[in-house]
């Protein structure tokens, strides 16, 4: 599936699912998908014959991680967003990454990702500094 595929696939996801509001932040479906859209470009755009090389900073091991899911969920921190995604090792293990995303002209861009690591992000929700958009 193509990009173009896939953002229009997102698009339908979120025009279909109702998030549980938890801390009440609103965004219309359109923004929802330009978000979406933004981070699968951000993937698209990394890949390396499929898969998004990731570095182990404490071994400098190398791993190749293909992307399989988005979530459809998205979280505002500030004025900026964090969405996550599923993406797979070699083995087949799942592997968590948090998307952090910023408002760029009428888009978004990613500027930092999180790869296997959703400890920080939690600690962020539990000090109230992220919340769910509705």
């Amino acid at each position: 599936m193509n990009a173009a595929m896939k953002c229009l696939a997102v698009f339908g996801l979120l025009l279909t699912i109702s998030l549980p509001a938890q801390a009440g932040t609103k965004m219309s479906a359109a923004e929802k998908a330009l978000l979406q859209a933004g981070m699968q470009q951000h993937i698209d755009r990394g890949l390396v014959d499929g898969a998004w090389l990731s570095v182990d900073l404490g071994t400098g091991n190398v791993s190749a991680l293909h992307p399989v899911t988005a979530h459809p969920m998205i979280m505002k921190l500030g004025s900026h967003f964090v969405l996550c995604s599923d993406f797979r090792d070699t083995r087949g293990n799942a592997v968590n990454v948090d998307f952090f995303m910023a408002r760029r002209g009428k888009g978004f861009v990613v500027f930092q990702m999180v790869v296997d690591n959703r400890a920080p992000l939690m600690a962020m929700v539990n000090a109230g500094k992220v919340e769910m958009v509705e």
